[in-house]
């Protein structure tokens, strides 16, 4: 959802570098932040909390930094072209297209953030949301392991038509904007569209074919299973999500 939905990371980088300045540390740098992407809280605070080396506590950090997100979340909008996607996606008369959400934010966060763009977040049944929290995800195995993409899986086959075949994870295609992610994606057989942020690909300049092969070992030292070879073509990278090549995925829709 952050930074693949919607436009939350600059945000993220605002309100964190808000609190960074209060006590005279520099701006989060997108050598850090890229390592925070897309992990579950615990992981992304850990990795931040050795970086930053706050003369405060993990709670006091976060009272902080929930102050400025209750300010500028609010004004999230979607990124381009993912309201007319999502609207394709979902029109009646589409070629049996079922779309589920995954993403590592916690309740209260994704609440926060998409309070106001319920209209569009709607597009997801809420049956198919999967959320950081989520008492159905392990601790501890938040991206990039592929939990949270093998159960949102699950919330689309447990509530399929009858008679309808239950769909593979060869048969699924994840749309990411972090490094974890697509790692995740591919850890869990499936296909993956990465759409990154302009900063991240700079940071990351060279590596885009490990990355598209999920072999950035982001996971640590676990089994290499599920992941992918370099170049082949099971992950794609996008500059945006305007103009989405459905057909190139079989995914057949009305104009």
């Amino acid at each position: 959802m952050d930074g693949l939905l919607l436009d939350t990371e600059d945000l993220y980088t605002l309100c964190v570098n808000l609190v960074l300045d209060k006590y005279g540390r520099p701006p989060l740098p997108w050598s850090v932040k890229a390592k925070l992407q897309g992990r579950p809280g615990p992981d992304a605070a850990r990795i931040f909390s050795d970086w930053a080396r706050l003369p405060i506590t993990h709670d006091e950090y976060t009272a902080q930094l929930l102050v400025f997100q209750k300010q500028l979340f609010p004004t999230t909008k979607p990124l381009p072209g993912v309201v007319d996607l999502l609207s394709k996606l979902v029109q009646p008369d589409a070629a049996r297209v079922h779309i589920a959400l995954a993403t590592s934010s916690h309740r209260s966060s994704y609440e926060l953030k998409t309070a106001h763009l319920e209209d569009v977040l709607s597009m997801f049944p809420e049956n198919r949301r999967v959320l950081g929290d989520d008492a159905r995800l392990q601790p501890g195995r938040g991206k990039p392991l592929p939990d949270i993409f093998l159960l949102a899986l699950k919330t689309i086959n447990d509530s399929l038509p009858a008679g309808e075949k239950p769909i593979a994870p060869e048969e699924c295609l994840v749309f990411e904007d972090s490094v974890p992610g697509v790692e995740a994606g591919r850890r869990a057989g499936m296909r993956v569209i990465w759409v990154p942020h302009k900063k991240l690909k700079e940071e990351v300049a060279g590596r885009e074919a490990e990355i598209l092969a999920g072999r950035t070992g982001e996971a640590g030292d676990v089994e290499m299973h599920q992941v992918g070879e370099i170049g082949d073509g099971w992950a794609e990278e996008l500059a945006t999500l305007e103009a989405f090549p459905l057909k190139k995925y079989g995914i057949a829709v009305p104009c």
